[in-house]
């Protein structure tokens, strides 16, 4: 490596973002990993990451159609509350406007087992599916957006404001 002037990367600091410890609703695996998809909206995937700035954390909700894979909603803010989801899935249902029935797949989360994310859900007549506990493979092409957005891009560069980082995503990423 040296002789060729090459130098290790490494990762960013974790910070967990799926608190699957609540009283909330589960729905079954609907899924259950089956994700080469026929045709656009028909079934959705979703999740949540974050990135580091020298402001704290930016928090950013996405939410992917398998038939393409890709990035179809997002939203991004200071705060991983259930509204930084609803977000994100607003912002695909009116973009898309899906048949009924499509199928919603996320992770175990507070946010998106909330009453108010699954009725959300049932306004736009969505299924919902959710990975076994404990389970990355269950929602792996979402999670792999995420680590082709950090490994790629965003874990090698620092942000000193939020905002710099909201650009960031938008220019890299979303638009």
């Amino acid at each position: 490596m040296a002789e060729l002037n090459l130098k290790p990367r490494y990762p960013k600091r974790f910070k967990a973002t799926t608190d699957s410890n609540h009283n909330e609703a589960i729905a079954p695996n609907l899924l259950d990993r089956k994700f080469n998809v026929a045709k656009p909206n028909h079934v959705w995937t979703t999740d949540i990451t974050y990135v580091w700035t020298f402001e704290g954390w930016l928090y950013v909700a996405i939410v992917v159609d398998l038939f393409s894979r890709q990035v179809i909603g997002w939203a991004i803010d200071g705060h991983m509350r259930t509204s930084l989801c609803v977000q994100a899935l607003q912002m695909v249902f009116w973009r898309r406007k899906p048949d009924p029935g499509l199928l919603h797949h996320s992770d175990r989360g507070s946010q998106y087992a909330s009453s108010e994310y699954r009725q959300h859900l049932s306004v736009m007549k969505m299924k919902q599916s959710m990975s076994r506990k404990g389970d990355c493979w269950d929602n792996s092409p979402t999670e792999r957006v995420f680590r082709s957005l950090k490994h790629e891009q965003l874990n090698y560069e620092r942000f000193k404001t939020k905002a710099a980082a909201n650009t960031a995503l938008l220019m890299c990423c979303f638009l």
